[in-house]
């Protein structure tokens, strides 16, 4: 039977917090260089929703290759960096018996890019949980640059015990 499962006790207002470092975002999730792609994250309200920092740098591996003269980000590493945020806003929530645990996509739906994103440029990635049940979690994330959107998409993924 599958049953609506909250993360918190509903009589318990969600707890924020207002950042973490990059250190942190490594205790909760097994991502490394170069595909660890969110730097920080700030605005956490733990079961709800989160925003992650990404400083866009030219050093990056995928800029030899796309492209080597108007160098882009690849719109697949960006919905990416929107899973990172919520694995991790999902580990924060769950505990640390959840930390450094494997997630797996399920669904990726509606992906738009909307403009290029390049070296320089900062994302920020607000994610927004939708629902969850058991280990599923289903997430709206949006990755804007300046305040603009560059991407968005609702995505879902599974975390495994």
């Amino acid at each position: 039977m599958d049953k609506e499962v909250e993360a918190l006790p509903t009589a318990q207002a969600p707890q924020s917090v207002e950042a973490i470092d990059i250190m942190r975002i490594m205790e909760a999730i097994p991502h490394r260089y170069p595909f660890l792609l969110i730097d920080r994250m700030v605005d956490i309200v733990r079961g709800q929703s989160a925003v992650g920092i990404k400083n866009v740098s030219v050093n990056e591996p995928h800029f030899q290759g796309h492209f080597p003269a108007r160098p882009v980000m690849p719109g697949v590493l960006i919905i990416e960096a929107m899973a990172q945020t919520a694995a991790t806003l999902v580990v924060l929530t769950l505990g640390e018996a959840f930390e450094g645990k494997l997630v797996y996509f399920m669904t990726i739906d509606g992906a738009k890019f909307r403009r290029p994103v390049g070296p320089g440029d900062q994302l920020r990635i607000s994610v927004e949980k939708e629902r969850s049940r058991a280990n599923v979690w289903k997430f709206k994330g949006i990755a804007r640059v300046d305040g603009v959107s560059v991407a968005e998409a609702t995505f879902s993924a599974m975390i495994m015990g």
